[in-house]
């Protein structure tokens, strides 16, 4: 039995997945398997999974219909050998001595999680890397609860980045939302992740280079316009399973709730977002409404989107394309769109 199953969710990669399966093919750390999860691809992946498979006993195939990375990685995790599970994106690069890193800090750690940083990377025109800079820096080196340090909440997801106990997966009933496409489901999944672990060993060492020039964009895409919420329902529902866990995090999910949204609003195309603000106003209004947000942790201008957002949408769209993000503080904006009643009476009260 191998100590780690990395799993590789595959879907018409033939450009990028030689090069990634070789960076896992060579990896310093040699005791695992490399699960190929081959999503219905049409172009030549399945004929370079092969190759990997005959050159090396290492590397298996799942075939399966096209029906989304979720249902694909839930396929890899009912079929894993290893203690340990890693993930690897079939257009990245996994870094030289990643899986040793990881597997060092888990086992030395005694955590069910062992979470590293990543590169963004750039193939052309030239090659180039940045690092991201994904754990909090006062968690770097640390073995952290995330209940107590929750800044690593609001964290890019990147799962990718990260080495997870099975049956610590197992006896938390982690798996991903089967939504169709490939958009959002890292973001439930590491919520989960980070709501059940009580120990994660943070490292400061990249363990993928994240490709840049790929991106699968959903900015113009109408079916997955609504994924992100469908990920955070998934969270609701995780939570409401479990009252102790929701009495700490409830806030802390409604926040990261209200960060993707601003997120993913300003990166719609302009035809997709008056549907979505209809739908995360009326989201963020009730967890208001339910006193669901910890205001006193967010400052007057993440306090002044929220509420625009939620209760006046139409004023938060106007001051989105009044100016573009960071050339005038909120403050300023909604000060311009009449909104200074708005702002001060957030300061005055925690519900506004």
């Amino acid at each position: 039995m191998p100590e780690i199953s990395v799993l590789i969710p595959i879907y018409n990669v033939e450009r990028y997945l030689n090069e990634c399966l070789e960076s896992l093919r060579t990896q310093l750390f040699s005791d695992f398997e490399a699960i190929c999860i081959n999503d219905g691809s049409t172009d030549g992946s399945r004929a370079i999974i092969q190759r990997f498979m005959d050159e090396d006993d290492r590397f298996r195939v799942i075939d399966k219909p096209n029906s989304g990375y979720g249902a694909s990685m839930n396929m890899g995790l009912d079929q894993v050998n290893g203690t340990y599970i890693g993930i690897l994106e079939s257009d990245d690069i996994m870094r030289p001595g990643a899986l040793e890193k990881l597997y060092r800090a888990v086992t030395k750690s005694d955590a069910p999680v062992a979470k590293g940083d990543f590169n963004l990377y750039w193939s052309v025109p030239q090659e180039r890397r940045e690092p991201f800079n994904a754990i909090p820096k006062d968690a770097i080196g640390r073995v952290i609860d995330p209940k107590v340090d929750q800044e690593i909440f609001y964290q890019k997801p990147s799962i990718w980045s990260a080495l997870y106990r099975k049956d610590f997966l197992d006896a938390n009933r982690i798996r991903f939302l089967e939504t169709p496409g490939a958009a959002y489901q890292d973001s439930s999944f590491t919520f989960k992740v980070f709501a059940t672990a009580s120990r994660v060993a943070c490292i400061p060492d990249a363990i993928i280079d994240y490709r840049q020039d790929n991106e699968a964009s959903s900015v113009n895409s109408p079916g997955k316009v609504f994924c992100v919420c469908d990920e955070y329902a998934e969270m609701e529902r995780y939570l409401k399973e479990r009252p102790d866990l929701r009495a700490v995090l409830e806030p802390v999910k409604n926040r990261m709730k209200f960060y993707t949204y601003m997120w993913n609003y300003d990166r719609l195309s302009e035809e997709l977002r008056a549907p979505f603000l209809n739908r995360a106003s009326a989201e963020l209004k009730a967890d208001l409404d339910a006193d669901g947000f910890d205001l006193d942790a967010m400052d007057v201008s993440e306090r002044a989107d929220l509420l625009a957002m939620a209760r006046e949408p139409q004023m938060f769209a106007e001051s989105r394309a009044f100016a573009a993000p960071g050339k005038w503080n909120t403050f300023k904006r909604y000060y311009k769109l009449g909104g200074f009643r708005m702002v001060a009476d957030v300061l005055k009260s925690k519900r506004g």
